[in-house]
């Protein structure tokens, strides 16, 4: 009777330690999610800031060297990462709610982020290989965001 009593007191002395041990675990990733939203709300602000910039520069400093092919792009990869960090934001402020990380938003994200890449690519200094690499890429990205969209509906 001592030895299952023992056994027993043993049991419930392991459990308190894991849901302390958890529970501590569970305060480090709160801390960290949050830590990890307020680096994005500044990264989000700095690019916005170097957007204003682009912008200003853009409108008001006569450019020669063609405004479409080089600040246009500019541009769009800098409205474009603006969205991405909005996106990136959308995922840990839902993850701090509901402690999720919602795969349908992470794959629209990459699909932005490889289409941001191929926006603001210079076709004539990338090699073919890099091309058909995006392309596989974007292709699989949407494949899983199909089937990811398919499965929540």
């Amino acid at each position: 009777m001592a030895r299952q009593h023992n056994s027993w007191l043993r049991r419930l002395t392991y459990n308190l330690k894991d849901e302390i041990f958890l529970k501590r675990l569970g305060q480090v990733e709160s801390i960290v999610s949050k830590v990890l939203s307020i680096a994005m709300v500044f990264v989000i602000l700095v690019t916005v800031v170097d957007l204003g910039i682009v912008l200003y520069r853009a409108l008001f400093v006569v450019d020669t060297n063609g405004f479409f092919k080089t600040i246009l792009t500019e541009i769009f990869g800098l409205f474009l990462s603006v969205l991405i960090a909005l996106e990136i934001l959308e995922n840990i402020t839902a993850y701090i709610r509901k402690h999720v990380v919602q795969v349908e938003l992470v794959i629209a994200t990459a699909l932005t982020a490889v289409g941001r890449k191929l926006i603001i690519l210079d076709l004539e200094k990338v090699p073919g290989v890099s091309l058909i690499g995006l392309a596989i890429a974007i292709f699989a990205l949407a494949v899983s965001y199909l089937i990811v969209r398919s499965v929540h509906r």
